[in-house]
């Protein structure tokens, strides 16, 4: 990843603060097994942020049950948020999405998703942290 983010924090600062799963997704561009992460059937309130650098990315008013096993959603806060870029790895080719402020490796976006975008957004529990709303319990 690139060292251009305003929001990139030091590899050790980042090996010592995250899991040894979230630095693997993060930073290596790794996946979380599908069914396993903590929020692929979470039905919470509330906004999901980078686990990296706490950007607010997605809220639960978005995410819907895929049927993939990892928390899908059918769009972003906002397009500022979230980068874009192909990924050509294992052989398919995907779109990645990547948190824009510190470039923290996120999921793939697909073209299958529900109205109004049309749009999945399959991100890895490991990416994120979920801030309940108020007055959750």
């Amino acid at each position: 990843m690139a060292d251009t983010y305003p929001a990139k924090p030091a590899d050790d600062e980042l090996q010592a603060r995250l899991t040894p799963l979230q630095y693997e997704v993060t930073q290596r561009k790794g996946t979380e097994r599908a069914f396993t992460g903590e929020y692929w059937d979470d039905k919470t309130s509330g906004t999901y942020h980078c686990v990296v650098c706490a950007t607010p990315l997605f809220t639960s008013d978005t995410k819907y049950e895929s049927g993939t096993g990892w928390p899908s959603f059918w769009q972003p806060i906002s397009s500022e948020v979230v980068e874009m870029e192909v990924d050509a790895s294992h052989g398919m080719v995907r779109t990645e999405a990547t948190c824009a402020r510190c470039g923290a490796h996120l999921g793939h976006v697909f073209p299958d998703g529900p109205q109004p975008t049309g749009t999945r957004w399959c991100m890895n529990s490991a990416s994120l942290a979920l801030e309940e709303a108020e007055g959750e319990d």
